[in-house]
């Protein structure tokens, strides 16, 4: 049996998470893929998956294979299309991946409107609040929202997303006025671990040079973005998120952004990928037909945040006097 086939086997079958999954994914019988991996398992000398009747697991030989698997069929794609052996037309799986809930509402309608104009090309979205080790986990493309380490990687910056503080019209209305970050301690806060669970971070004030530290006993800690801005919403407290958190919720008016001057600087938002892979048709293709939509939905994103604090500036601060 071909070595570099049963590979292409092994890692569709961790990727769909079952023997059937990956037979329906290569068009394969069960028969085949149970043979494929029986024959890496006996070339490597050890098992390489746990199977049950209903899911499988990686057993750390495994984790380690699948890695270095992905790294050599990458590496082989890349080569073939080097050598000018790969068609010049997008084709096969490309694989991306982004935060929940930026791949959900934003990167998933590109990707729906692309698969539409590249037939040829399907997609694996891995949504993860994590950082993926691109390579080891075989990612085509990632959409990273953070200030990024200098690297062998290539990144496209599409845009950029504020840290905001925000609360609904009717909390507002009916807790202290909120000023300055330090009201913040005054509050009842909706906390979430990427954001904070005791205390938030500010820039210096006026003619400072130290960064300010509201401490605070959250009222609510969640782990999920949508708990938190339905809370939000709902009038139970101040949360802090991005701004595509919640700019839904903004345009309604359901929820207000504050302290606006106060907030830290914007987070640059990148398209990422290792070198060569930009190289490939399916990654060329879904980087040119994605980064000019990206940028008008982040520039729509800034530019409706900045409407809403100016209006809230013309109408004035909202409290409970």
């Amino acid at each position: 049996m071909d070595r570099i086939d049963a590979m292409k086997v092994f890692v569709a079958a961790v990727d769909e998470g079952s023997l059937a999954g990956a037979g329906r994914k290569l068009r394969r019988s069960p028969a085949a893929v149970s043979r494929a991996i029986a024959f890496l398992e006996h070339h490597v000398g050890a098992e390489l998956l746990h199977r049950t009747t209903r899911s499988l697991k990686l057993s750390d030989a495994g984790e380690r294979y699948a890695s270095a698997c992905r790294r050599i069929l990458t590496e082989l794609e890349e080569a073939e299309i080097s050598a000018g052996r790969a068609r010049a037309a997008p084709r096969g799986t490309h694989t991306l991946t982004a935060p929940i809930v930026v791949g959900e509402d934003v990167l998933r309608p590109v990707l729906d409107a692309f698969m539409t104009e590249y037939p040829a090309v399907s997609v694996r979205l891995v949504m993860l609040d994590r950082t993926v080790n691109l390579i080891d986990e075989g990612i085509d493309v990632a959409l990273r929202i953070a200030h990024l380490a200098d690297s062998s990687f290539v990144a496209i910056k599409v845009g950029e997303v504020r840290r905001v503080v925000a609360a609904s019209p009717g909390y507002l209305a009916q807790h202290p006025l909120i000023g300055e970050p330090a009201d913040l301690a005054k509050q009842q806060i909706i906390a979430m671990t990427h954001f904070g669970l005791d205390s938030w971070s500010f820039p210096p004030a006026a003619k400072s040079k130290i960064a300010r530290a509201v401490q605070f006993t959250p009222r609510l800690v969640v782990n999920t973005v949508r708990a938190a801005v339905a809370s939000a919403s709902e009038g139970h407290g101040v949360t802090r998120l991005f701004s595509y958190h919640i700019a839904e919720e903004i345009r309604d008016r359901r929820l207000h952004i504050l302290l606006a001057g106060d907030e830290p600087p914007p987070l640059p938002v990148h398209l990422l990928a290792p070198q060569g892979r930009f190289d490939v048709p399916k990654v060329r293709a879904f980087v040119d037909f994605a980064t000019p939509r990206l940028r008008r939905y982040f520039e729509r994103l800034s530019r409706e945040a900045s409407q809403a604090d100016a209006s809230r500036s013309r109408r004035g601060r909202v409290s409970a006097e």
